[in-house]
C-alpha cells in the first residue's frame, strides 16, 4: 500500500522511458494516480494551485505512461513515460538542467 504524506500526496519522479533521463519531480494524490492509470497519460496534483493537473494540458507536451513503480518504502513513485515535447515549463527537455552552485547550498 502506498504511503501518502499528511496532505495526501506522494512524490513522483518522472523518467524518460527511452533514454532513462530524469525529467521532473511532481506530486500526486490518489485521484491523480487513478487518472494516470485510467488515461495512460500522467496526471499530478499541483501544490501551488491546489488542483489536479494533466501534464501537457496547456503546453501540449504530455507524458505517455509506460510504467509505474514504487520505492522500497512505498513513499515515492517512479513513472517511466514518453514525453511528446519539452517537459519543463521553461521549455527545457528536463527540469533538471541547472548545475548546483556554491551559493545554492545552505
Amino acid at each position: 500500500m502506498l504511503k501518502f504524506d499528511e496532505k495526501g500526496l506522494i512524490p513522483v519522479v518522472v523518467q524518460d522511458a527511452t533514454s532513462g533521463e530524469v525529467l521532473m519531480l511532481g506530486y500526486a494524490d490518489k485521484e491523480a494516480l487513478q487518472r494516470t492509470l485510467d488515461s495512460g497519460e500522467v496526471w499530478f496534483y499541483s501544490r501551488s494551485r491546489q488542483e489536479l493537473w494533466h501534464k501537457g494540458a496547456t503546453s501540449g507536451s504530455i507524458l505517455k505512461l509506460h510504467s509505474i513503480a514504487k520505492d522500497c518504502d512505498s513513499d515515492a513513485i517512479l513513472i517511466r513515460a514518453e514525453p511528446t515535447g519539452p517537459v519543463c515549463h521553461t521549455g527545457n527537455w528536463s527540469c533538471f538542467f541547472q548545475q548546483l552552485e556554491d551559493e545554492d547550498t545552505v
